[in-house]
């Protein structure tokens, strides 16, 4: 669990940051997955477009993620979520200690 001073530490990270996955409105498939998943190995901070549907859709595909993913959910802005999810093998973030 990320604390409050990480999640300001990330989200000032993720600023400059273009989304990676488009998820449309058919939502997540095993294609999203397979991609999510490829760019929290790659990148661990990415930004998700969470294509132009209801905002309780929006909230089960950002759980889904989370979940499916064990990755941390950030932020939300609009139709962008934030997400991040450390790589075990080489960390390319050092988050702040509290």
């Amino acid at each position: 669990m990320l604390s409050k001073n990480q999640i300001r530490f990330l989200k000032a990270q993720a600023h400059h940051l273009h989304p990676v996955v488009l998820i449309g409105a058919n939502g997540i498939s095993e294609g999203v997955d397979r991609e999510v998943n490829r760019a929290l190995d790659s990148h661990e901070l990415i930004k998700v477009k969470l294509g132009n549907i209801a905002d309780d859709i929006q909230a089960e595909m950002i759980d889904h993620i989370a979940q499916t993913h064990h990755a941390e959910f950030v932020q939300k802005i609009g139709h962008i979520a934030v997400f991040y999810r450390r790589n075990a093998e080489q960390a390319k973030i050092v988050l702040p200690k509290d």
